[in-house]
């Protein structure tokens, strides 16, 4: 039958996608080139890869030969509804010669008078990339060599798919962190700080982050915090706590009650996350820090003339966590004392408990210059090992005179 691949159309395809001259195409001229061969080798009209939204559960078209409209309109289909969303809710492939608005919920199928459609789903290891599906406008038949052809297709433009997204997701996720941290810290009068940011080598980027902001009456909020996760969506996260917090910390001089209404927002608009953050109002004086804890690891404190020690904060549970009433607690920082923020990053490691590192950590933290502690700090929890885990370290003096 007319458009039935050979052994020899296979082997064609098989070459179109393993094409080293492709390499100097962006991605989107390599799918666009790879669909219009398997246009010409099934015989076919149509040919779309649409990418799978796993937040949204939805597919979105990124590719087509012959129905480049779908990509142009920015179609979304479903997940389980219609020819595409039941390919990628099944997960495999999908014959259907009977189009219409019972079958296909994308009407710019049934506009081109597509008779019919070929589907499969695009697998990379256990995750759905997505979809690619072909059309005819005439009725025929897709043998199961025709099946087989499309599933190598598939293979081989989800791998390259997912990689892709991956690097895509890493690449925005650094550049918005790198955007949401503090460029350069603020004079304060009567404090000095250093901070530092190191991102972990695991893949995907963290929601690790620090702030320090002026607020009303010349006191001072200082944040650390880290949302549960990897990748942009933790990074995307960690952008909206940052400024919900700010906001709060205009609204209330009370940390406790600031990290209970970020709580409250979290769990409306971002049912399901997770953070651990730490937040300290300096007041005007500089003589206190007011802290709450919502799970996250308690400050370093250390003063002229006294050993450094963790700060006895009693511990909340973690934003986007329902727990008790959050509470709050005032600590005294005499001149000359230095506060250390951080994340467990900085303490963690695979080979060691963390009582371990953070042992080490209020080791080297001595009432000196926060930049000659964080240097310190760095040296000896982090070294010469890369980290696994992003860190993110600040520390605040308290002038001595």
């Amino acid at each position: 039958m007319s458009g039935t691949s050979t052994a020899d159309d296979r082997l064609r395809v098989l070459e179109a996608i393993t094409d080293t001259a492709l390499g100097h195409l962006d991605p989107e001229r390599v799918m666009a080139t790879i669909l219009g061969r398997v246009r010409e080798v099934l015989g076919v009209d149509t040919a779309t890869v649409l990418r799978h939204d796993p937040e949204a559960q939805q597919l979105h078209a990124i590719a087509a030969s012959g129905i480049e409209e779908e990509v142009f309109q920015d179609v979304r289909i479903a997940v389980g509804a219609g020819f595409a969303g039941r390919v990628a809710a099944e997960r495999r492939p999908v014959i259907l010669d009977h189009v219409d608005e019972t079958t296909v919920v994308n009407a710019l199928l049934r506009e081109r008078g597509l008779r019919t459609l070929l589907g499969v789903p695009m697998v990379a290891g256990d995750e759905l990339i997505g979809v690619l599906h072909v059309g005819s406008t005439t009725p025929r038949e897709f043998p199961e060599a025709d099946v087989d052809l499309l599933r190598l297709v598939a293979a081989r433009l989800a791998l390259a798919l997912q990689i892709d997204n991956s690097a895509t997701d890493r690449a925005a996720a650094a550049a918005l962190q790198r955007s949401l941290l503090p460029g350069r810290l603020p004079a304060v009068a009567g404090m000095k700080f250093s901070a530092r940011y190191v991102p972990g080598t695991e893949p995907g980027v963290g929601g690790d982050w620090y702030d320090l902001f002026p607020l009303p009456g010349d006191r001072l909020g200082v944040v650390m915090g880290d949302v549960a996760g990897h990748g942009l969506n933790a990074a995307v996260i960690m952008g909206r706590l940052r400024s919900a917090l700010r906001a709060y910390a205009l609204e209330s001089d009370d940390p406790a009650e600031v990290l209970s209404k970020l709580d409250r927002k979290v769990h409306h608009f971002e049912p399901g996350a997770l953070a651990t953050v730490v937040y300290g109002l300096v007041p005007a004086s500089r003589d206190s820090v007011a802290i709450s804890l919502a799970g996250h690891l308690p400050p370093v404190l250390a003063v002229p003339g006294r050993p450094s020690v963790f700060v006895e904060v009693p511990v909340d549970p973690p934003i986007g966590v329902t727990g008790l009433t959050r509470r709050r607690t005032v600590i005294e920082l005499p001149p000359g004392g230095v506060l250390a923020f951080y994340t467990d990053g900085l303490v963690e490691r695979r080979d060691r408990l963390i009582d371990v590192g953070l042992q080490r950590l209020a080791a080297v933290i001595t009432p000196e210059l926060p930049g000659v502690v964080c240097a310190r700090v760095m040296a000896a929890l982090v070294g010469t090992t890369p980290a696994q885990d992003d860190i993110a370290l600040l520390v605040a003096r308290r002038d001595d005179h």
